[in-house]
């Protein structure tokens, strides 16, 4: 009995098997590569089938690039992996995570997403391929607001 594919960050050996994932997925690969080290891969063996990432700017961080290999659906991967993402936003001090999405709008809610307007959204976020011309301009813009961690930490400690 095998656990199931198991979360790591991505590497530049990642790469490849990422934009595959990502084509096949039928999402804009534009700009991936350069953000691979805020990424994350899930594993099955030695395959990858499922990847997130972040693009890190100084008002926040845009989720990008969530995808889960078609045979891989439907077991909480993509929740998994989300919740990497968001978790590695969090440590990494970003003040909010956005989204841009044209078919997983009733998917991020559950993570704390809030659909927003794109005037919303950050100045140094429209320097985004996404924002630029790689997502269409009907994609649906969406936010989660991100405590500091350490106010987190200190939350969970009074309770």
């Amino acid at each position: 009995m095998t656990a199931g594919p198991h979360i790591d960050r991505a590497t530049p050996a990642d790469a490849d098997a990422v934009l595959a994932l990502i084509e096949r997925a039928h999402l804009p690969t534009d700009g991936l590569a350069a953000h691979l080290d805020a990424a994350f891969v899930a594993r099955d063996g030695d395959r990858v089938v499922g990847s997130v990432a972040i693009e890190i700017y100084a008002d926040g961080g845009l989720l990008r690039s969530l995808a889960v290999d078609a045979d891989c659906r439907g077991g909480g991967l993509g929740g998994r992996l989300t919740e990497a993402a968001i978790e590695d936003a969090q440590r990494r001090g970003l003040p909010a995570l956005y989204l841009l999405t044209t078919t997983a709008e009733g998917f991020f809610p559950r993570f704390g997403f809030e659909r927003i307007e794109r005037d919303d959204v950050p100045a140094s976020l429209h320097a985004s391929i996404e924002f630029r011309g790689a997502c269409p301009a009907n994609a649906v813009v969406m936010r989660k607001p991100l405590p500091e961690l350490s106010a987190r930490l200190q939350s969970s400690r009074t309770r």
